[in-house]
């Protein structure tokens, strides 16, 4: 009970911190403004007519993917941080398990992420762009999916990094390449080899493609915009995500004990 407790507790802290960091929200719509208003905008205007489907659509599926991997992973990257405040400091040499640490920054970015993309869809209606609800409320539970995985391929990354200097470094360096190598904003179903195995490595692009292969799954537009069925992409975010929870886990356990 006291561990249950813990990871609640650890939770809704997350939530708190992001209704108070005013920055952080409005840094958590800016970029999909940018990216889904200006240039997938942009974009829709100019190949529309050789696409064959919605630019926005697929942009703002891909962004819901990105924004729920991203921010659930930089959320538990924080925890490199948080052990240089006083909380933080309080928190590790509490009685209470590190694996309900792990578990309750996961819970609490999860919910963070999804209070972002309901702004996200709601933002998306806004500027009109055609949604279908029922593809939307198909992605719920998905949704979830994709939000473990980020937290795991956060707490992988997380179990490395020795210091907030090297998490400031190194962080940025995988993830944001993968934004364009996952296809978030653009077609990734024709690249050049190397980038073609680029992209396929990148555990981004398997979160992005399993959100937009169960919104357009039954549409006219699937193969145009889905890279693989929506079984593979589940089987690999899960497979994928609980090796990273696994050895994320042991090592950064097994590093709070040496210290």
């Amino acid at each position: 009970m006291q561990n249950i407790n813990a990871t609640f507790t650890i939770a809704f802290r997350d939530i708190a911190k992001l209704l108070r960091d005013r920055t952080r929200i409005m840094a958590s719509f800016i970029f999909p403004i940018i990216f889904i208003g200006v240039l997938g905008t942009s974009l829709q205007q100019n190949l529309a007519e050789g696409l064959g489907y919605n630019f926005l659509v697929f942009v703002l599926t891909g962004v819901l993917g990105q924004t729920l991997f991203q921010s659930t992973s930089a959320g538990i990257i924080s925890l490199v941080e948080d052990r240089q405040n006083d909380f933080a400091q309080e928190m590790f040499i509490a009685p209470i398990s590190r694996y309900s640490i792990l578990l309750g920054k996961i819970l609490g970015e999860t919910l963070v992420s999804l209070m972002q993309i309901i702004g996200i869809v709601a933002f998306g209606y806004i500027m009109g762009i055609p949604l279908d609800i029922f593809s939307l409320l198909r992605l719920i539970p998905f949704v979830f999916v994709v939000a473990f995985f980020g937290g795991a391929f956060g707490v992988f990354v997380m179990s490395n990094l020795s210091d907030q200097r090297a998490a400031n470094q190194i962080f940025p360096f995988i993830l944001f390449p993968q934004f364009f190598l996952a296809g978030v904003f653009n077609p990734i179903q024709q690249l050049p080899l190397p980038i073609l195995i680029a992209s396929r490595i990148a555990p981004m692009t398997y979160a992005v493609d399993l959100l937009r292969s169960v919104y357009y799954y039954g549409k006219p537009e699937y193969d145009k915009t889905v890279l693989f069925n929506p079984a593979l992409n589940l089987s690999v975010v899960a497979g994928l995500g609980i090796i990273f929870l696994v050895v994320g886990t042991y090592i950064f356990v097994k590093n709070e004990r040496n210290k």
